[in-house]
């Protein structure tokens, strides 16, 4: 199960990585992250582990104090409430459908399509939907994405600036700014967030996939890596065209 904790007493990053490490040894913590602005802990592991096991553990350490705050969600779902795919994925696939038929409807001239008119407003409208459900719950987000993004498990504030990226990405994507500047930047943001998504896929890591933020509890799947990797792609070709 996953349970958040508040840690006080942390001032630097260098505090982050000291209660980071001490928490992760605890018998029985299969990962442990910490961030530093928002003075948390969040702590993954099979069972439930009691308070008082991390708190012998920091007190190596008295100037860090550790108090439960929630538990959040379990990671193995409970098999007779398991939703269907199609259940399960549903919001991700009635949002994608809405972009999907703006972008063709805005990318129809004499009577053909406009490929790269379709891609661009494709572009446009999915970052900035995704980044508003991001921004709902900034901090679930932040610490959703930590638990399985490469640079956001190193620098947790990226997960704060994420959503932002996405938001500022979109709004260029939607003026047509500097086309092979927004793309390339899109294909370096998006080749990062996939390499951490075919990791948990890889590792069958029972996670929350934050792409809509903490909205919806959309599971880690393969599901994932196509919708990066149908970005990339799309980045890719507009930027070679």
């Amino acid at each position: 199960m996953t349970t958040e904790f508040t840690i006080n007493g942390m001032t630097c990053n260098g505090c982050r990585t000291t209660v980071e490490e001490i928490l992760s040894k605890v018998e029985g913590v299969s990962q442990a992250i910490v961030i530093l602005e928002t003075e948390t802990a969040t702590i993954h592991a099979n069972n439930e582990i009691k308070l008082d096991e991390l708190v012998r553990a920091l007190a190596q350490k008295p100037k860090f104090t550790i108090l439960k705050k929630e538990t959040i969600v379990p990671l193995i779902e409970n098999p007779e409430i398991k939703k269907s795919w199609l259940a399960t994925y549903f919001p991700l696939l009635l949002i994608v459908a809405f972009i999907s038929g703006i972008s063709l409807i805005t990318s129809y001239q004499n009577e053909t399509i406009k490929w790269m008119s379709f891609m661009n407003s494709f572009m446009a409208g999915f970052f900035i939907v995704f980044s508003f459900f991001k921004l709902l719950n900034l901090k679930g987000f932040a610490s959703s994405y930590a638990m399985y993004d490469i640079l956001a498990k190193k620098i947790p504030v990226y997960g704060f600036i994420y959503p932002f990226i996405e938001l500022g990405l979109g709004l260029a994507y939607l003026i047509n700014y500097n086309p092979k500047l927004i793309n390339t930047i899109t294909l370096i943001v998006l080749t990062i967030s996939i390499i951490g998504v075919i990791e948990s896929n890889l590792n069958k890591r029972k996670i929350k996939c934050a792409c809509l933020g903490s909205v919806f509890n959309l599971p880690m799947s393969t599901v994932t890596i196509i919708e990066d990797l149908v970005m990339i792609l799309m980045a890719l070709f507009m930027i070679f065209s």
